[in-house]
């Protein structure tokens, strides 16, 4: 698969241009994707694995564009995505029963999430698993309570966001000091307006194509699964306080937790902790049988 050429963008280039470009390749159907797959799956068919990347350009910048507001070069978050999705072709298995592009999309965040933690640096957005929920988390929220052009966060506003994410006000407002604020929807994203303003990028989830409903749903499901035997490792009373406390949309409270097992706030915070350890070591061993691969594949692909 190194001998794919797929069209670039510079980093003073015109993104209108590189869109123009990738829009000229056909979207495929479920029977030409599969029978592409299994040519380079069994057969290892560079022209069939050219064109199941080349079709899916597309859902890479759209999920690369959707990660511009960390100051990043957006050409570069696109050629990351770009390696994310190489990755994913070349271990896409069709007999699976899902599409590439529901295979796809977490190996192409996998790879920008990484190259934005990695530029950052830890040290910089915090190491826990709060902060950089927080960090990839922060201007989505802000959105949501109609705060984006706030630099400075209102109290209030502090508050609500400490709530939903379960986190520190002071993490909120540290947090929102070292990415440097947001910039305005209606601002323009390059020096060049052709690119138009930001507002342009932010997804409609009222127009969303079904592909990308169905594609988003299966990843959830998969990082569900995937969790599945770290989670077996833990007591049954361990596996619901983390659940509870790490795994849903609205987290319960310590007090909630220590009412309802009838021990001390404390003691939910130990076995949360214990828990989360177990958990972590599991991840980490598969992690770097993962990041192996990886390195091997990065080789190949550059």
């Amino acid at each position: 698969m190194s001998n794919i050429t797929l069209p670039s963008i510079s980093a003073d280039g015109s993104l209108k241009r590189y869109l123009s470009e990738i829009g000229q390749f056909p979207i495929l159907q479920k029977d030409e994707e599969y029978t592409l797959a299994k040519n380079w799956l069994e057969h290892e068919d560079i022209d069939a694995a050219h064109t199941l990347v080349t079709s899916h350009l597309r859902l890479v910048a759209k999920i690369a564009m959707g990660y511009r507001g960390y100051g990043l070069p957006i050409s570069d978050l696109i050629s990351e995505g770009n390696i994310g999705l190489m990755k994913a072709v070349k271990r896409f298995d069709p007999d699976k029963g899902f599409r590439l592009a529901t295979y796809a999309l977490l190996w192409i965040k996998a790879s920008i999430q990484e190259y934005i933690l990695h530029s950052w640096s830890l040290v910089k957005i915090g190491t826990t698993s709060a902060q950089k929920k927080l960090f990839f988390n922060l201007r989505r929220i802000k959105n949501e309570l109609k705060v984006f052009d706030e630099k400075d966060l209102s109290p209030e506003t502090v508050k609500k966001i400490s709530q939903k994410l379960v986190v520190d006000e002071e993490e909120v407002i540290n947090m929102n000091r070292r990415i440097g604020g947001d910039y305005s929807l209606n601002a323009p994203r390059a020096v060049d307006s052709s690119d138009g303003d930001w507002q342009e990028v932010l997804v409609d989830e009222k127009s969303v194509n079904q592909e990308t409903y169905v594609a988003e749903k299966q990843e959830l499901e998969k990082r569900k699964s995937m969790l599945g035997s770290a989670l077996s490792l833990l007591s049954d009373r361990e596996r619901k306080i983390f659940t509870y406390r790490r795994l849903t949309d609205d987290p319960k409270t310590l007090e909630e937790l220590s009412k309802e097992y009838s021990v001390s706030r404390e003691r939910i915070r130990q076995i949360e902790v214990k828990a989360f350890e177990k958990v972590q070591a599991a991840v980490k061993s598969i992690s770097k049988s993962e990041n192996n691969l990886a390195i091997e594949d990065k080789k190949k692909l550059i």
